[in-house]
């Protein structure tokens, strides 16, 4: 496998691993702006933009994009998130080119066209209303909202049904010029690709980007808030229950102590909360901890939901095991496993291309520089029984936020969490 990284004179990257043996590529435009540049009347901006672009140029209408993807007989595919945006695909190594061609005209060329733009967000407003009616998701949003308050990181990708309904084509072409930069975008490729080639290709359309030294739009680092719990009543059959603290930045020299951290409480089958909520009791049949996290903060979250009568003795084992975790030495043998199933996750993503394209472009997004697995592996194993406990302790001293969706009222709730 060949790392390798151009950075053209405007300030655009493009990084690309080259792996012999495939037979195929996957390649994505990442522009480094979400939800969190955004504030109250442009929320929703990057994820409208995503939308459009897929929505006509000069010399393909939105059909004939659609179907030129679907005869590359590949995967195709775009999405936003707090804090990028992504355009990708992958397709059989000799249709690289035309792949690339089709990419480029769309994110140089789409029209924004005043009855696409009106069209389509009938279509993100359906969208807008299956999050609402789809209680895991939303309770996240709440939860969310919650942790960061009026900071960007707090609004939702999607943007409110008010802002979207009147957004229209400046706005969106605003956001344009101002987000998609140089200086914000990188390219990236996995598969079977040759750097040199990769760069020529692209050349000459995204070299004539302008260089912006300075383009005001630093974001700003979110405050960490005090601890809130919060009922949201709705006539549903499940409570859903989102809650957690604050978390590590992406780029944290903690961050292997936090992923394993994350592992143990919840991240597996053979997960704590997994093993006592679920397989023990029986009160759950989903239950998770995850990681969310960003470049200058992050969050680790807990999902369950259970049946409303086993809503706080549900709770309760969840405070028992966190409280656990930060007081009892973690096993060596459990420990070890945690590890293993680490190292198991990051080969079985690097037998995909799309993840390996992913990995190259988050790590230029987030660390500027690639990041081996070797790397990895090693930061896995240095990590010790002991600061993982010490981490647990950090973050969890701090409380935790809550936010419970379904058929409860606050008086329900015995919120007695760690605080």
């Amino acid at each position: 496998m060949m790392h390798q990284k151009t950075v053209f004179d405007n300030g655009l990257r493009l990084v690309s691993e080259y792996i012999p043996h495939a037979r195929t590529v996957s390649f994505g435009i990442w522009v480094d702006v979400g939800a969190r540049d955004e504030h109250d009347l442009t929320n929703g901006c990057s994820h409208f933009v995503e939308h459009m672009l897929f929505k006509g140029t000069a010399r393909r209408s939105a059909a004939q994009i659609a179907r030129e993807l679907d005869v590359l007989g590949g995967t195709a595919n775009a999405f936003t998130s707090k804090d990028a945006t992504c355009f990708y695909a992958t397709v059989l190594d000799n249709r690289l080119p035309q792949l690339l061609e089709l990419f480029t005209d769309f994110f140089f060329h789409s029209l924004f066209a005043p009855q696409e733009v009106d069209r389509e967000r009938q279509v993100i407003l359906q969208e807008i209303s299956m999050v609402e009616d789809t209680p895991e998701e939303m309770v996240y949003e709440l939860f969310e909202g919650m942790l960061w308050g009026h900071h960007p990181l707090g609004k939702t990708v999607l943007g409110s049904a008010e802002v979207v309904s009147h957004m229209d084509c400046k706005k969106l072409l605003d956001h344009v010029s101002r987000f998609y930069t140089a200086d914000r975008i990188v390219l990236a490729a996995a598969g079977n690709v040759e750097h040199r080639q990769f760069v020529d290709l692209l050349n000459n359309a995204f070299s004539s980007l302008p260089a912006v030294p300075d383009s005001g739009t630093l974001r700003q680092k979110p405050q960490e808030l005090n601890p809130v719990q919060k009922v949201f009543a709705k006539p549903l059959e499940q409570v859903h229950v989102t809650l957690g603290t604050y978390g590590l930045p992406v780029t944290s020299g903690d961050r292997y102590k936090l992923m394993l951290l994350n592992v143990l409480l919840g991240g597996n089958m053979s997960s704590r909360l997994f093993q006592e909520v679920r397989e023990k009791r029986g009160l759950a049949y989903s239950v998770h901890s995850y990681l969310d996290s960003f470049a200058d903060s992050g969050y680790l979250g807990i999902y369950l939901g259970v049946n409303p009568a086993n809503l706080n003795e549900s709770l309760s084992v969840v405070r028992t095991e966190i409280e656990t975790l930060c007081r009892v030495p973690v096993y060596p043998s459990e420990l070890d496993g945690a590890r293993d199933y680490g190292r198991s996750g990051l080969f079985l993503a690097a037998e995909n291309l799309e993840s390996r394209m992913v990995r190259a472009a988050r790590n230029e997004l987030y660390f500027g520089r690639h990041i081996s697995f070797d790397e990895v592996l090693d930061g896995l194993e240095r990590v010790t029984a002991d600061e993982v406990n010490e981490l647990a302790v950090r973050l969890f001293g701090r409380g935790l936020t809550a936010a419970v969706l379904g058929p409860v009222v606050d008086a329900d709730v015995a919120w007695d969490l760690p605080a």
